[in-house]
């Protein structure tokens, strides 16, 4: 009698280390947030300065814990990360857009970038454990309203570099990034520069469809590689703005989908 094999998947890369440290890494999230809410930020916002000042102070507060964040993540073994082009990022005027495949992307970036303004989901400004940073920061709330295009306009003008995710939400696995064309319509109000940052996850991680338990069988590589500058002014010359806007969020599809194929 003849026995057919059975195979067992096993999970290696030190799994069940992940695991561990993946459910410490949400727990001290949560934590940290409280903490500058109740206690940081609150010294940082007081301590006597204008009022740019201590806006900045916050920003590079909050960007500051999360880099530590992602250190944490890195040097626990839960992930490794590579960040190609980074001197590139943080100039007056420039509007980094992103594509957004993880939950964690968003901190990586803001955590390296740490003097820049970013778009934020707008229930992130009633979560309890981020609504201090948010908020202390001044983030702009994404709460499609037409005044918050103008908001992020402003802010490029002011000379701050703004962060942005254009799909709002996170990629599908396996399907190119779909952006809403609000993050061009700033561009073209506002922007100085775009510049694109190209951010592939391996194997999936955090995705919507995947629960933070959901462990990968191998350690996960997070890549994020800056792209070459995008000028606005070649899309917006002699065109009206919903135009203008159209152009580019239709050379951001098309860029977005030979590079992260490439």
């Amino acid at each position: 009698m003849h026995l057919a094999a059975t195979t067992t998947k096993r999970r290696t890369d030190a799994w069940a280390s992940r695991f561990v440290f993946t459910a410490l890494s949400f727990a001290f999230f949560g934590l940290g947030g409280l903490v500058l809410r109740a206690f940081v930020l609150p010294v940082v916002m007081h301590w006597p300065a204008p009022m740019e000042v201590r806006r900045r102070r916050a920003r590079r507060t909050v960007g500051r814990a999360f880099w530590m964040h992602s250190q944490f993540m890195a040097r626990t073994g839960v992930l490794t990360y590579q960040f190609e082009g980074l001197e590139k990022l943080g100039r007056p005027g420039q509007m980094i857009v992103a594509n957004h495949p993880s939950l964690i992307d968003v901190v990586f970036i803001l955590g390296h970038v740490p003097d820049a303004n970013c778009v934020v989901k707008h229930k992130l400004w009633e979560n309890p454990f981020m609504r201090g940073p948010v908020r202390t920061a001044q983030y702009i709330s994404n709460d499609g309203s037409a005044e918050m295009l103008d908001r992020a306009a402003d802010v490029l003008r002011d000379g701050q570099t703004l962060i942005i995710f254009p799909e709002g939400t996170r990629t599908t696995p396996g399907e190119s990034p779909v952006f809403h064309r609000g993050a061009a319509a700033i561009a073209v109000r506002g922007a100085k520069v775009i510049t694109p940052v190209f951010v592939t996850v391996v194997p999936t991680t955090l995705t919507k469809a995947e629960p933070w338990y959901r462990i990968p069988d191998r350690r996960v590589h997070m890549h994020l590689r800056v792209g070459d500058d995008i000028d606005v002014a070649r899309f917006s010359d002699d065109a009206p703005a919903p135009i203008a806007s159209r152009r580019i969020n239709e050379h951001l599809h098309r860029l977005y989908a030979k590079e992260l194929q490439a």
